[in-house]
């Protein structure tokens, strides 16, 4: 009856519009009641789920992030796309694409991909005869690359929410292979709608011209270097990274580009916060949430249903991608990560799947729900950016979620995919 109040409260909430955070706190506190257990708990595992030292880093890299994106890099990342993939059919989808890459490595985050990226490509791809849904759709799911890559800070609330065990250095590693394959797999998606719409070809401008972008990008590119090799060679922690990170960002915008002026500083500021501000409470919020389901022991019933069906390991994994890519059309990726990796990683483990081959399943499967009606937050952004509705996104977006299934499918029934590089780095 508790595990029925909790999920029954919280998805209730869900379909009535209520922010997650509340719907986290408002099923917790009523399962809590139910339970007899003095309402001060839900404080105290509130204050602890935000307590955890490795979340520093979190805000840390958005902090940085947004650094970078208002301090030029964004310009400069898109310049050196343009230079090397402009030029092929489609080519500034391609190039949308390839940014999407190169930028989800400063920032690690999917909004923030689609509103730098598609900030500036949307109203140039429109302006140039691409179609408005076009445009929208290849920027949206383009934006999901950048949860696989370093610095992404959903893998380093994954290895929080499993535990505090597992490496980030062997997270970052794992999201590469898996990140690459995705941003090839949605080129050439784009280039056959290109070339099926008709979309005109540019010339290519040159490899002096390739050259002098590549340049210009670098002290960009540099910080995506520094941050994994720091990482994985053990010279500092996730956390110190971060920070590092910061300091960086600030040096390059400031006295490389010459471009974040004070007010744009302050702007940073406020922007960051903002960020923080919500995922942090999300975290805090479903820490609560995570603590019932281990007093319940939902995550121990989970591995006895699943592992005494008589099926396939491959069978029993295609379910629980099934069960998350249904309950990521409803929830965001912060409290997907903190509410299913306690519930599905000790199954994952039951049944012989490595938890860092896991935890790129978790957070690819997690951002195609965040180009999923109703609660995809990158399909709000996205349309909102666009200038067009979510139904005329999704007439027209199939092609390019159909690509992301398939690098799903790819991801998680080839483990090397996401375990070779690890491997090799070791």
């Amino acid at each position: 009856m508790a595990v029925a109040i909790l999920f029954g409260v919280f998805l209730v909430l869900l379909l009535l519009g209520v922010p997650v955070a509340y719907a986290l706190l408002s099923s917790s506190l009523a399962t809590l009641v139910y339970l007899g257990q003095p309402p001060i708990v839900l404080v105290q595992q509130t204050v602890s789920g935000a307590g955890t030292a490795s979340l520093i880093a979190i805000p840390l890299f958005i902090f940085a992030g947004e650094i970078m994106m208002r301090g030029g890099i964004s310009e400069r990342l898109i310049a050196l796309a343009s230079s090397l993939v402009g030029h092929l059919r489609g080519g500034l989808g391609q190039v949308s694409v390839l940014s999407s890459l190169f930028f989800g490595g400063v920032s690690g985050s999917a909004i923030a991909d689609v509103s730098a990226i598609g900030g500036a490509m949307i109203p140039q791809m429109v302006k140039r005869g691409f179609d408005r849904d076009f445009a929208v759709n290849v920027t949206m799911t383009a934006a999901l690359v950048a949860l696989l890559v370093p610095p992404s800070h959903n893998l380093i609330l994954y290895s929080a929410a499993a535990g505090g065990g597992l490496s980030i250095a062997d997270l970052f590693a794992a999201g590469i292979v898996p990140a690459l394959l995705l941003t090839l797999t949605l080129m050439i998606t784009g280039w056959l709608i290109a070339k099926r719409r008709g979309y005109a070809v540019e010339a290519f401008p040159g490899f002096v011209a390739v050259l002098r972008a590549f340049v210009a990008a670098l002290p960009g590119l540099a910080l995506v270097a520094l941050i994994f090799v720091g990482i994985r060679a053990g010279i500092f922690t996730a956390v110190e990274s971060a920070a590092i990170a910061v300091c960086y960002a600030l040096l390059v915008t400031v006295f490389v580009y010459r471009k974040l002026r004070w007010t744009d500083f302050v702007d940073t500021l406020a922007g960051a916060a903002r960020t923080t501000g919500a995922i942090l409470f999300v975290i805090a919020s479903a820490a609560c949430f995570g603590w019932l389901l281990a007093y319940l022991q939902v995550p121990a019933a989970a591995v006895d249903l699943l592992t005494h069906i008589d099926a396939d390991k491959n069978v029993l994994l295609l379910v629980m991608i099934l069960i998350l890519l249904a309950l990521g059309t409803f929830m965001d990726l912060a409290p997907l990560i903190i509410i299913c990796t306690p519930i599905f990683l000790p199954v994952a483990k039951a049944i012989g799947v490595d938890p860092i081959h896991f935890g790129v399943i978790l957070i690819l499967k997690g951002g195609i729900g965040l180009i999923t009606p109703p609660l995809g937050s990158v399909l709000f952004v996205g349309t909102a950016i666009g200038g067009i509705t979510i139904g005329e996104a999704l007439k027209t977006i199939w092609p390019f979620y159909l690509a992301s299934l398939a690098v799903l499918m790819l991801v998680t029934f080839i483990p090397a995919l996401s375990l070779w590089l690890p491997a090799l780095l070791k």
